[in-house]
């Protein structure tokens, strides 16, 4: 059953008349957390509006004694909302970007990308392990990881270690850490933590020379309605440019590869001088396969450009309806992470990935 939370009560305008926006999350803290910061911007930009928060749990949610990439269904944390929204029982949704397909349901689109946290990943160490890197830790330590990309990775450059699943919200997962002596630290990533006010439990930043990180991971997703154009010119406003771009280019290198969370995929996304840079790689379970490239492209657009975007032009880049940010711009990152595939493809990604998947699936 769906709760629900009403923030306070603001006379409407701006078309929405004696509307309510309802806002669809999950349960967790964390993503009650997020959708708060997402709400917050909203209001700031939109004062005038008033903002119910419908909170429900998701398939992900309940499923905890199977990995993640076990379970078979490409919508774990976000299916449930997705009902909600095509019942009109929620006008939009707040995800993680990194939990969302990067094929979305017919009639859904993501009308906002907030600006990125932190996207790297963090360890997180038990007590007794205080100070320590996952370098210095003991030989045959457990890690901790929910992910197949991040053991695929940590498996590979820390071969000393041993890794095992680890289920759970990050209340859960930190607990499982510090109240047995199962494991030596857990990997998670940086933004929850920081999003949390859990800053002080992270023990190492994990650089992109140790580990790349998950498609759109530290990015907030607002998902709406295509068809709805209020709500997207509303939420447009949180887009963040750097972000948008960035994680377009992640989505479509993902999506041309055919990856989710049942094969170890990975990237890097820098955006400097209007140049953006891809790194994109791709892993066997064990790691000891390994295809990394990294390739860049130019963002320099027309500034006039912007002012074209429209209700009657919104096209979608990987799920994405980006209005205010250039069309080029956002073409050619979706080329850059198609172009970035077809390079992986023709060295053999596919062989490795579909060796992944079917080991994962056995």
């Amino acid at each position: 059953m769906a709760e629900a939370m009403v923030l306070p009560q603001h006379q409407e305008k701006n078309g929405f008349k004696n509307q309510t926006i309802r806002v669809g999350t999950r349960k967790s803290q964390l993503a009650r957390i997020q959708t708060d910061s997402v709400v917050q911007g909203l209001q700031e930009h939109h004062p005038h509006l008033c903002f119910e928060i419908v909170a429900m749990s998701t398939t992900g949610d309940k499923i905890l004694d199977t990995a993640l990439s076990k379970i078979g269904e490409k919508s774990l944390f976000t299916k449930e909302l997705e009902n909600a929204l095509e019942r009109n029982e929620v006008d939009l949704v707040v995800h993680s970007l990194k939990d969302l397909p990067t094929s979305l349901p017919a009639g859904f689109t993501i009308g906002a990308v907030c600006k990125r946290e932190n996207p790297h990943d963090a360890v997180v160490f038990h007590p007794k392990h205080a100070g320590k890197t996952l370098s210095s830790l003991p030989e045959k330590s457990v890690i901790g990881t929910s992910s197949l990309r991040r053991a695929a990775q940590l498996k590979r450059g820390f071969p000393r270690l041993e890794f095992k699943d680890i289920r759970g919200n990050l209340n859960t997962r930190l607990k499982k850490l510090d109240e047995k002596e199962d494991f030596s630290a857990i990997v998670l990533a940086t933004a929850g933590l920081r999003r949390m006010g859990w800053d002080s439990r992270i023990g190492q930043i994990l650089s992109p020379m140790d580990c790349l990180y998950a498609v759109g991971q530290g990015a907030l997703a607002v998902e709406v309605r295509a068809k709805d154009q209020e709500i997207l010119d509303m939420v447009s406003v949180l887009h963040d440019r750097e972000t948008v771009l960035r994680c377009i280019a992640e989505r479509a290198f993902m999506k041309h590869l055919e990856g989710g969370c049942s094969v170890p995929v990975a990237v890097n996304t820098v955006l400097k001088d209007f140049q953006l840079y891809l790194t994109g790689a791709v892993y066997s379970l064990d790691g000891s396969e390994c295809l990394q490239e990294t390739m860049q492209t130019s963002l320099s657009c027309p500034e006039e450009e912007e002012s074209e975007d429209g209700p009657s032009d919104d096209v979608q880049h990987v799920g994405i309806t980006a209005r205010g940010i250039p069309r080029s711009a956002q073409e050619a990152a979706e080329k850059l992470g198609i172009r970035l595939a077809e390079l992986l493809l023709s060295k053999g990604a596919k062989h490795i990935l579909t060796v992944a998947r079917q080991l994962n699936e056995a």
